[in-house]
């Protein structure tokens, strides 16, 4: 998973960039943007590279056909970069440059150009520095009202840029160099665009392993006991905890997942696993990333995931029951005369 809540600015450069098909050009900054006189600025620009990622299951890796990354021009200079060997307006300028170079379709757009160095980011649990690279085409007109001298001001601009809406982005983890680094990508819906930014300027392949797979496997999971489940079955908090607590077990138990074996000891009846099956698909075309039926548990992401699967009912601000397993010895009633719900629980010894 990737967070960006804590990520702050290191640097920020801006570049427009034309359509080389049409005979547009790129015009380039002669240095970077200074954001320390603003405190709202950074916040709201922070919304709008960031704000589409926040859905983002799918991490991929930098890609060359030939085998050798440094051939991949943005892998080649964000290295550089990582690396000190480059400074980072420099950066922005080559990357400015390339992305023109292979914006030679007529339909791609032209549109300023971001380049963001970002310090804080987290993903799978662990912080590192980051690269992002955004890119704006789309304008919207929008209405400014001032108060002045006792009456109102109406003014607009047709060039407005609604920060909920980033035309295509990518931000590069500063981790597993050697496998072409962790790279979150969101692009445009027009399918030329898409291929253009994806594999003719970053040119990218999902990275899909077993770290990613358990991940996203473990996230249907506690999703689908926790939300789905509840509007098919009246299911108990308890009942529920132990769901959690057998599938967590089971990735920690297993060195190979197994769908239909998996759905069998978890689960165990039919109208249930055809439910999960279907969540799974839905998942899987929601945030265009497959899960084999079968893969290699990593136990490094069911250790991250373990953290977040609840074991825990809380009783108002009185009581805490954890649940570790059997849930059929906890009962759970209403007395009448208190006016309250209550658990009632079944036990050899205490200790």
């Amino acid at each position: 998973m990737f967070f960006h809540q804590d990520a702050t600015f290191e640097n920020l450069s801006i570049h427009r960039v034309g359509n080389k098909a049409q005979d547009e050009f790129y015009i380039l900054s002669e240095q970077p943007i200074d954001l320390s006189n603003s405190e709202e600025l950074p916040l709201l620009l922070m919304q709008y590279f960031m704000h589409p990622f926040a859905k983002i299951k799918e991490v991929f890796n930098f890609y060359h056909a030939s085998g050798d990354l440094l051939l991949n021009e943005v892998y080649a200079l964000t290295k550089q970069l990582f690396e000190g060997r480059i400074e980072f307006h420099r950066y922005s300028e080559s990357i400015a440059k390339f992305l023109y170079e292979v914006s030679n379709h007529p339909k791609i757009r032209g549109g300023e150009l971001y380049i963001v160095e970002l310090n804080n980011v987290q993903i799978e649990g662990e912080e590192h520095n980051a690269i992002g690279i955004f890119k704006s085409e789309s304008k919207e007109p929008f209405i400014k009202i001032e108060p002045i001298h006792g009456n109102f001001q109406v003014d607009y601009d047709r060039n407005g840029i609604n920060i909920d809406k980033l035309d295509k982005g990518v931000v590069i983890i500063n981790s597993d160099t050697e496998s072409g680094y962790k790279v979150l990508v969101t692009e445009s819906k027009n399918i030329q665009d898409s291929i253009s930014w994806k594999d003719d300027f970053l040119n990218v392949v999902a990275r899909n392993d077993s770290y990613q797979q358990t991940s996203n496997l473990l996230w249907v999971a506690k999703e689908f006991v926790s939300e789905k489940l509840d509007e098919v079955y009246e299911i108990e908090p308890a009942a529920k905890v132990e769901l959690l607590n057998k599938t967590i077990s089971y990735f920690k138990e297993k060195e190979t997942f197994e769908l239909d074996e998996f759905k069998e000891e978890i689960f165990g009846d039919e109208r249930t696993n055809l439910l999960f099956t279907e969540f799974k698909e839905n998942f899987e075309s929601e945030y265009e990333s497959e899960i084999p039926d079968t893969f290699h548990i990593n136990d490094s992401a069911t250790k991250k995931a373990q953290s977040s699967f609840k074991k825990v009912i809380k009783l108002d601000k009185n009581f805490k029951v954890e649940i570790i397993g059997k849930s059929h010895y906890i009962e759970k009633g209403f007395d009448e005369e208190k006016g309250m719900n209550y658990y009632k629980l079944y036990f050899e010894s205490e200790s």
